[in-house]
């Protein structure tokens, strides 16, 4: 890299706004999707709801990619993969995993820590019926995570699919795709402040059966 490269990247800062970050509800859910409703109707905000998602495989290497959030509900964070993918499979071996909502628009942030588990077979089918025919289609041409010889090769995954379920039929889910909820024992907002000077409010609890406690933490 060279001097200027260097420079040049040392340079890219922004001063955050006074916007600041006071109060938030007792439940954290309700914080959340407060949080994201703003987000998604911020204008340069792109998918509001991807997040990235952070696992710990079998040799204790840490994996992040993003995904998309599909649901708040029963107390967690829900999102839909193929269960045979680099994820799912570091998943089944460590359940701990994180989530971080980077919303640099907003100069928001919101990380969460818990537990992936998969949901019923009943709510990933019911989720996979609402989804668009080329993704139904995607999830069965696509051997998540496998090694993929040529773009061509997925091309004509794809189309052995499509004609076996041509568009308008109903194309049933794939055995080895579901969802997975992530139960969280913390929750932590961020709030870009001026000066460095962030704001971080933490939702925290021993395990899922306990009571949320907050906590303000230095920048």
């Amino acid at each position: 890299m060279s001097e200027l490269d260097r420079e040049a990247i040392r340079a890219m800062r922004r001063s955050y706004g006074e916007v600041g970050l006071d109060s938030l509800p007792s439940d954290p859910f309700v914080a959340f999707s407060d949080w994201l409703k703003q987000a998604h109707e911020n204008s340069f905000i792109v998918e509001a709801n991807a997040m990235v998602l952070s696992t710990l495989d079998a040799g204790e290497q840490i994996s992040t990619r993003a995904v998309l959030l599909k649901d708040i509900s029963e107390g967690g964070f829900t999102f839909f993969t193929n269960y045979s993918s680099r994820k799912a499979q570091a998943i089944e071996l460590n359940s701990q995993v994180t989530l971080l909502f980077p919303w640099f628009a907003m100069e928001r942030q919101v990380s969460i820590s818990g537990f992936a588990e998969k949901i019923s077979e009943s709510e990933s089918a019911e989720y996979f019926a609402t989804r668009p025919w080329s993704s139904q289609i995607g999830a069965w041409a696509s051997a998540q995570s496998a090694p993929l010889s040529s773009r061509e090769e997925l091309e004509q995954r794809f189309a052995g699919a499509s004609e076996k379920w041509p568009e308008g039929s109903k194309v049933p889910m794939p055995p080895h795709w579901g969802g997975y909820r992530v139960t969280p024992i913390s929750i932590e907002f961020w709030q870009g402040r001026y000066s460095r000077l962030h704001d971080r409010l933490r939702y925290e609890r021993a395990n899922t059966e306990a009571k949320w406690e907050i906590s303000r933490y230095y920048p």
